[in-house]
């Protein structure tokens, strides 16, 4: 037992000691100012649609490898799901996007469940009892809600379902049809962008940016559905 808890223990420490490695990395290559620069943006925009266009299998499979361990590191998908519309598109982008995200989230379940478990029911199953009833009436259903609706952290929405010992098959197609609407929505804004930036070699201003239909459709379906997901919110976790 004392083996088995110290074996936990370092691997715990190596995903932390992984995780700070990463950030390290990004943060020391890439700053904040940088990739939010126009330039930095319009000549990265030519790279990557070229190295699309040459090696698309190639290039979505490092995507997706790359989303899954951006969720397993960093539990929140929005970034790579903006950039997967920027490089292909809103359609194929949410796909892989999708797919990504449902492969890290699982590890990380997977992970949550071996060695978290403990942990993650001291610090939760009380708050988030009422769910567990739901979960047992159809659990694929309720899990598809659940991942729908959001409102929790998606990386302690990611290890949650360990409380309920949800299913491998439903966590995962649960997972993927879930939060397909949403990542739709932010790779529809991410491939806004990408046609901002290939319409307008000059720098434009917000207010110009968020004029564009391209832009402030995706906006505005992303505040509706925000408005759907807390009016359903409010009936899924009521207790």
């Amino acid at each position: 037992m004392q083996r088995m808890k110290n074996i936990k223990i370092l691997i715990g420490m190596t995903y932390l000691i992984v995780l700070s490695i990463f950030l390290f990395w990004f943060f020391s290559n890439f700053s904040i100012d940088e990739i939010t620069n126009y330039k930095f943006i319009q000549s990265n925009r030519e790279y990557f649609i070229n190295l699309k266009n040459k090696n698309l299998i190639f290039v979505s499979l490092i995507f997706a490898f790359l989303t899954l361990l951006w969720i397993f590191m960093l539990g929140f998908g929005s970034p790579v799901a903006l950039l997967g519309g920027f490089i292909f598109g809103k359609w194929f982008g949410a796909f892989l996007a999708a797919l990504g995200c449902t492969i890290g989230a699982t590890l990380l379940y997977l992970f949550g469940s071996y060695f978290l478990k403990d942990f993650i029911k001291k610090n939760f199953s009380e708050k988030y009892k009422n769910l567990e009833e739901k979960f047992k009436k159809n659990e694929f259903s309720f899990f598809l809600i659940y991942r729908l609706i959001g409102g929790i952290p998606f990386a302690i929405a990611n290890l949650l379902p360990v409380i309920f010992s949800v299913s491998l098959k439903n966590y995962f197609f649960g997972t993927f049809f879930g939060i397909l609407p949403s990542l739709f929505i932010i790779t529809s804004l991410g491939h806004g962008l990408e046609k901002a930036v290939q319409q307008n070699n000059q720098s434009i201003s917000f207010i110009e940016l968020i004029l564009l239909p391209e832009i402030y459709i995706p906006i505005l379906c992303f505040l509706l559905l925000m408005l759907i997901s807390i009016i359903a919110r409010k009936i899924f976790y009521k207790n």
